[in-house]
């Protein structure tokens, strides 16, 4: 595959993200794009690292610091990058036993490339500049969606919202392989 650069908007594109959630984990080290002209550069390498930092966080719910101390463990060694999957092992303390934390790579960078073509459905526009027309597109957009929406009640709109807003906010699942038996414990806040 060839080189691929893009900017921090077409990369949010191809990782599914918001291009603000990825410009936070540039801005909290765990990804370290090229910056030329005060615009972020991300590589394949790049997409890697912000992919398997958003895997982490969403099944881990880690903090910021312990996913810079994963993804810097992870990718301190190059040549892991071409495994299927890596194994993590984390100590909470000294003397605890370790806390095995496995990392598809091979699905997560297969995973980037069949959303590589998504880059060129969201162009990065020079700062501060608009296209022509884009009021009007909004517009239309709005248009259309209210469209759908016709024979939808207050109520329901409202249920749909809150049902997609817990979704985001759902704890991740835990499971716990024992020799004999396998249990899934689900954690509460």
């Amino acid at each position: 595959m060839s080189e691929i650069v893009l900017k921090l908007k077409q990369a949010s594109a191809v990782l599914g993200v918001t291009p603000k959630e990825l410009q936070n984990l540039v801005q909290f080290g765990i990804v370290k794009p090229r910056l030329r002209r005060q615009v972020f550069w991300f590589d394949k390498e790049g997409l890697l690292r912000a992919k398997v930092a958003l895997y982490l966080k969403e099944s881990l719910g880690a903090s910021t610091q312990t996913l810079a101390r994963f993804t810097e463990a992870l990718f301190e060694e190059p040549s892991r990058c071409g495994r299927s999957s890596v194994t993590l092992l984390s100590r909470p303390r000294a003397g605890d036993q370790p806390v095995e934390i496995r990392v598809p790579l091979g699905s997560l960078a297969q995973e980037i490339d069949q959303r590589l073509p998504l880059a060129n459905l969201s162009p990065d526009l020079p700062r501060g500049r608009k296209r022509l027309g884009w009021a009007g597109e909004l517009l239309d957009k709005v248009l259309m969606a209210s469209g759908d929406l016709k024979n939808s009640s207050d109520a329901e709109i409202i249920h749909a919202v809150r049902t997609e807003r817990s979704r985001g906010k759902a704890v991740p699942e835990v499971s716990i392989l024992g020799e004999a038996t396998k249990k899934t414990v689900s954690r509460r806040r």
